[in-house]
């Protein structure tokens, strides 16, 4: 078994009011000994990386997170701090709040704050222009109700010194960070800082990005309220296309790496013709090919007067693909490639192809990126924002650091930072691109 860091020993009894008898009408403490079997992830290999042969072979199964019969700290000793990183993403208030509620009232930890705008305000500028705000249930009771973070967000940080000086400072020994692959790689970071000098500092992270791209992660928390904001973008689009003449309606979703929102946002809207996702081999040629885009979407528009696009930011870019139709050297504040907007510049090449091939298109564009990371989350979703959020409080009092709250067919699990090598992607062999060819009536491949 991959068992995740255990920085103390468990030496007090949970002040949890939980048992450990099944059939006593009183909800359980979760055993350290229950695991979910790897061979499970194996199994769903759309759900994880899609090469297992990098897989460690002595990863047998994750640990089970939830609440310990047994802690690492009394309530008087704790000083927890939360921060949330990079873009926006449905739920980071519902998170924020329950781990305020968990670490206060089920744990009696009164000493909170959350740092502001991300790793930015750990470092001597943020905490010179934003200190840290003190929190407790009051100040964030209705936090929920609002999207975006209440603590702000931003990409990038300063220095791990920085950041690791001012935690020390502070006398801060648990630290949830909240954030996608790039936060978690920086929580690792930062985890190993605080090891290096001796720090006595437990590292959690709770997933979330709308990309859904962590790898052993089976959903993170905001992605069905992404899919559910992009059906509509996708429905708007198909009105806008059934009400004009040879009208083609246009659809940029998020997705980076990974086409997980489009493939969804297509399977649940029902209304699409074309998706393309970043997986997916594509260059320039692809467009006016004979076995092209400008070919079906022809076929499409004579057949039934009307066709819905729906294509993922990623595509055509990226570590998998060389950018075609724009280029750029430039790198977000995270390190990121800052990539082309493939949703204008696929627009602009079927206005032009169409034109040349002399056919009619009426094509109208929509963009709901930013609509959609700021929105507040589905009752589904705050529902397991709330889960991932209480397992973290769990896992830090349980001792345990470097690791992510992960989830599996409903289950909380424990995934250590170092199995956060690479980004999950879509894996095309598997039943959810089938659903998507099957809804779309679109060919396997576009040459």
């Amino acid at each position: 078994m991959y068992d995740p860091i255990k920085l103390r020993n468990t030496s007090y009894r949970s002040p949890l009011q939980l048992s450990t008898q099944h059939g006593d009408f009183i909800a359980n403490f979760t055993d350290e000994q229950a695991y979910i079997p790897l061979e499970l992830v194996h199994n769903r290999s759309s759900l994880t990386l899609n090469d297992h042969s990098n897989l460690d072979q002595s990863v047998q199964g994750f640990m089970l997170s939830g609440p310990r019969e047994k802690v690492a700290f009394q309530a008087d000793e704790v000083k927890a701090a939360l921060v949330t990183c990079g873009g926006l993403c449905p739920g980071l208030n519902d998170v924020i709040r329950s781990i305020v509620y968990c670490l206060w009232n089920r744990y009696q930890v009164k000493d909170i704050i959350g740092f502001r705008y991300g790793y930015y305000g750990l470092g001597q500028q943020g905490m010179q222009d934003h200190p840290p705000l003190s929190l407790n249930p009051k100040i964030v009771e209705n936090i929920h109700h609002l999207g975006g973070s209440f603590l702000g967000s931003s990409r990038g940080s300063p220095s791990i010194a920085e950041q690791v000086d001012t935690l020390e400072k502070l006398g801060i020994n648990q630290l949830y960070c909240i954030g996608g692959d790039g936060t978690m790689r920086g929580a690792q970071a930062l985890a190993q800082g605080l090891k290096a000098k001796g720090i006595d500092l437990h590292v959690i992270g709770v997933p979330k990005t709308i990309d859904n791209d962590i790898p052993f992660v089976e959903k993170t928390f905001g992605f069905e309220t992404a899919v559910a904001k992009a059906v509509e973008a996708v429905r708007a689009a198909k009105i806008e296309a059934s009400s004009g003449l040879r009208g083609v309606g246009l659809v940029k979703l998020m997705g980076r790496h990974a086409g997980f929102i489009a493939a969804h946002a297509a399977i649940a809207a029902r209304e699409a013709d074309l998706v393309l996702v970043p997986e997916l081999p594509f260059e320039y040629g692809v467009i006016n090919g004979a076995q092209g885009i400008l070919p079906y979407l022809q076929k499409r528009l004579d057949e039934q007067g009307e066709a819905v696009v729906i294509v993922a930011e990623g595509v055509g870019q990226g570590q998998a693909h060389q950018p075609i139709l724009f280029k750029t050297d430039e790198q977000d504040a995270s390190g990121n490639q800052k990539f082309g907007d493939i949703g204008v510049a696929l627009k602009n090449a079927l206005n032009q192809s169409f034109k040349q091939a002399k056919l009619a298109i009426n094509l109208k564009y929509i963009d709901p990126s930013y609509m959609i990371r700021a929105t507040t989350v589905s009752p589904a979703d705050a529902q397991f924002a709330a889960q991932l959020a209480e397992d973290a409080v769990h896992a830090a009092m349980a001792g345990y650091t470097e690791t992510l709250i992960g989830s599996w067919g409903g289950l909380g699990t424990l995934v250590p930072f170092a199995m956060l090598k690479q980004s999950k992607q879509l894996d095309l062999d598997q039943a959810i691109w089938r659903q998507v060819l099957e809804s779309t009536g679109q060919p396997s491949r576009l040459k």
